[in-house]
């Protein structure tokens, strides 16, 4: 399992991989398997992008044998069949079930350029530059998203100043001590406050890479009711938590809210193929033709498998029902396992994303400990939230009881064997 090459030929960008540093070459629903057929238990699923599991059997068939009949699988924005299919299941499956009225927006391949457009086309249709976003937030790494996103290590590699955002408390931490849509009340309702008003504000419903914060349901009303009293447009970032991720296949329904733009990627292709989306109301339609466009917009693969996904998984509550099950039994865990190891531990979430927070510790690294440990045990679950002090659990939405159960258990086992420690070493990934 050589990694020679990657060290001599690949850019030091390379980040995950320093993580867990194997050669994966195949996998399977929630395993992954190297080359030396090693096995791992996912709790990574792809950073959201795989929450129907590796290589899903109905997925993958649909997409052999869309390939096997030659169909077209490049045609920027033209109309194509798989294009129409996956519109017609949307609606059918997502939007009208939910009385949700949007147009559909294919964007470029990646969450990043969903966040763009919409950044764009709010400043089109307000008519004003500024965007609130939330700290703790994280919207992508080009130059418009990564202005909205709130790490500072990530906004250092930018090397021009990001701007035209402001930035708003979110409900968590010493920000949630204070009445934080008051401030932002105030903000916008001062006529001295220095700030002006933005064209829209975006957020996340449960921060992810934030280190799973899950806004309170009421403060998201407050924030959709201060949009809609100051003629400002609410963007929901659902691109690592929506398509099922927290319960509902969109993270706002439990809120009872519907954002005037939905962003999605992800998982919303269903297989991992590169794919994104922007919903928006269709008043806010002002584009004119190719204001903003893209090589690869509307992936043909991507439609593929993201009709099949739909199909299968969203034309019934089969999935719902299961996600909620996996969740009541996270929760347990959760509380009566881990929890109980140390009363430091803060521990939060919902659906099957879930965090661990260790920064009460005050040890930097021992999140980053645990999951060195955990992947030593074959686990792979990542850090996330402020200086990474946060270990985030989102295992696929497919996985069985049996593996959920064992990750847990592999999970707990390294985090006793940490916090029993009597001196954490520096850690060193190559």
């Amino acid at each position: 399992m050589s990694t020679q090459i990657f060290t001599e030929i690949e850019s030091n960008v390379r980040s995950y991989c320093r993580t867990f540093p194997v050669v994966f070459t195949k996998a399977k629903d929630a395993i992954l398997y190297t080359e030396s057929e090693q096995q791992y238990i996912d709790f990574f699923a792809g950073a959201g992008a795989l929450n129907y599991g590796h290589n899903n059997d109905y997925l993958k068939q649909k997409l052999i044998e869309y390939l096997s009949a030659d169909f077209i699988t490049h045609g920027l924005d033209l109309y194509t069949s798989a294009k129409r299919e996956f519109l017609i299941d949307f609606n059918q499956y997502i939007l009208k079930p939910r009385k949700l009225d949007y147009k559909v927006h294919f964007c470029g391949p990646t969450g990043t350029n969903a966040v763009e457009a919409a950044f764009k086309l709010a400043r089109k249709v307000k008519g004003r530059s500024g965007i609130f976003a939330f700290m703790g937030g994280f919207h992508g790494m080009t130059l418009g998203s990564l202005a909205a996103t709130g790490n500072k290590y990530n906004r250092a590699a930018a090397g021009v100043p990001l701007n035209n955002i402001t930035f708003m408390p979110y409900p968590h931490g010493f920000m949630a001590s204070f009445d934080t849509i008051e401030y932002i009340s105030n903000v916008l309702n001062d006529p001295n406050s220095g700030i002006e008003k933005p064209a829209a504000m975006i957020l996340e419903t449960t921060q992810a890479e934030g280190g799973v914060i899950v806004a309170p349901s009421q403060w998201l009303r407050s924030i959709k009711a201060l949009c809609e009293e100051h003629d400002i447009l609410l963007i929901c970032d659902d691109i690592q938590t929506g398509c099922g991720r927290t319960g509902t296949f969109f993270s706002f329904e439990r809120a009872g809210i519907m954002p005037d733009i939905v962003l999605l990627s992800k998982s919303i292709s269903g297989y991992g193929i590169p794919f994104s989306l922007a919903l928006y109301k269709p008043e806010l339609d002002v584009w004119e033709p190719a204001e903003h466009n893209g090589t690869f917009r509307g992936n043909q693969l991507a439609f593929v498998t993201g009709t099949a996904a739909l199909e299968h998984y969203w034309s019934n509550n089969k999935l719902v029902d299961e996600i909620k099950q996996k969740e009541n039994y996270l929760r347990t865990f959760m509380e009566n396992e881990i929890q109980p190891l140390c009363s430091e531990l803060d521990i939060r979430g919902l659906g099957l994303i879930w965090g661990i927070d260790m920064s009460k510790l005050g040890k930097p690294n021992l999140a980053q400990a645990v999951t060195k440990c955990g992947f030593a045990s074959g686990l792979v679950i990542e850090c996330s939230g402020r200086n990474d002090q946060v270990i985030k659990l989102l295992p696929p939405l497919i996985i069985n009881q049996k593996l959920l159960a064992k990750g847990c258990q592999i999970l707990k086992q390294a985090l006793i064997e940490t916090l029993d420690s009597n001196a954490l070493l520096p850690l060193s990934f190559n």
